[in-house]
């Protein structure tokens, strides 16, 4: 079982700290080698450091440790998204998430960039590429949460019988949820006692092989207001914005992945134009702790892609005019351009206030020092 890493500078990045509308985003970012960023999402009740050994086999891999051959991940920028790890809550819709992160990727200097999102992370990384299609490469997931997931969401009895692992973990969150502060104790308990270790077997397809880095991850990360504001940011979710996708998708899943539906994978190929998954045999939902070399290979065209796909003349007009009503209810919708250059996140949205301003609240990263960087951001007001 891979370890996770905590230490940034051993693996060449640096900690920042971007403020935006979502929160201040506490990011992970280095090995630039003036190329594609590498935005890494990570799932719920986790942080960035989930990607760690992900990271560490790239390393293996271009030095040919791992018998394979492969290059180093570069330009990454691992993100605590709000609500979790050193980023604070509370948890935003997914669309306020997407704009942030899409705000944090420019000020550090990139224009484009490849997403590879885990679990929940995968809803904000598919977010990210239907809404910036100028920008976005291709994109990864791992151990994606798909349509199984939004129907126990959405109706928990079904949920119950599809994926009782899943029910069970909302369930324990509700609980956990309605314990208030005495939870923390509880979980520390839990995590001293070894009893953590038994909860989270259905998490992983060897769960004795865990390390203790990882279940002391997990036990900092169980913060049940937050999950259970992600759940319900991921059970409103319109998956319909993913037609708009026409970068590579590529999924890779444990093959005892207890959060996974059956149909998971054909309602995201429906979905999405270029899709294609693979399905690990010895892992779980955790499948780049577990296997992160496999995964590695799995996505491979992911971390090889350097440009946008080519659309169609339909598609270039998405990209410079997406048009999705995100508020239905209060039909107050503006116009947001977010740049003007070629080289700028040159897009209208047709975005409700809230978003706007996502966008509009975009500051300069701080350092650990909190000294200001200079950054060019490119934001215009909302048309009247």
């Amino acid at each position: 079982m891979s370890t996770l890493h905590t230490d940034a500078a051993t693996l060449g990045l640096r900690r920042s700290v971007v403020p935006t509308a979502a929160g201040h985003i506490v990011v992970h970012h280095g090995r630039e080698a003036g190329g594609v960023a590498t935005i890494l999402l990570h799932g719920a009740a986790a942080s960035w450091t989930t990607w760690t050994p992900l990271i560490v086999a790239s390393d293996a891999a271009s030095d040919g440790a791992d018998g394979g051959h492969g290059e180093s991940l570069t330009d990454v920028i691992a993100i605590d998204l709000p609500g979790w790890g050193e980023s604070a809550g509370p948890v935003p819709e997914i669309a306020v998430v997407s704009c942030a992160i899409a705000a944090v990727a420019r000020s550090l200097g990139y224009r484009q960039w490849r997403l590879i999102g885990h679990s929940l992370g995968g809803f904000i990384a598919l977010d990210i590429a239907a809404r910036f299609p100028q920008h976005t490469v291709a994109v990864g997931l791992v151990s994606p949460s798909g349509s199984g997931i939004q129907r126990a969401l959405r109706n928990p009895i079904v949920g119950a019988a599809a994926l009782p692992a899943f029910s069970g973990m909302l369930l324990a969150m509700r609980m956990l949820g309605g314990l208030g502060a005495a939870a923390l104790p509880l979980l520390n308990f839990l995590r001293r006692s070894g009893a953590l270790r038994v909860l989270a077997r259905p998490l992983f397809r060897h769960p004795r092989a865990i390390d203790a880095s990882v279940s002391d991850a997990l036990a900092d990360e169980i913060r049940p207001r937050a999950f259970l504001a992600a759940a319900e940011q991921a059970r409103v979710y319109e998956t319909s914005l993913w037609n708009r996708i026409s970068v590579p998708v590529r999924s890779v899943h444990g093959e005892h992945d207890v959060f996974v539906g059956a149909g998971d994978s054909a309602a995201m190929r429906r979905r999405i134009r270029d899709f294609d998954d693979v399905s690990l045999p010895d892992a779980g939902h955790y499948a780049a702790v577990e296997q992160p070399t496999a995964v590695r290979k799995a996505l491979a065209d992911v971390f090889s892609a350097s440009a946008p796909a080519l659309r169609t003349a339909r598609n270039r007009d998405d990209a410079r005019r997406i048009g999705v009503k995100l508020h239905r209810d209060a039909g107050k919708v503006a116009t947001h351009r977010v740049g003007s250059a070629p080289s700028g996140l040159a897009l209208d949205l047709n975005l409700p206030p809230v978003v706007a301003n996502a966008l509009d609240h975009v500051a300069t990263p701080l350092d650990d020092d909190n000294r200001a960087r200079s950054v060019d951001v490119d934001v215009v007001k909302l048309k009247s």
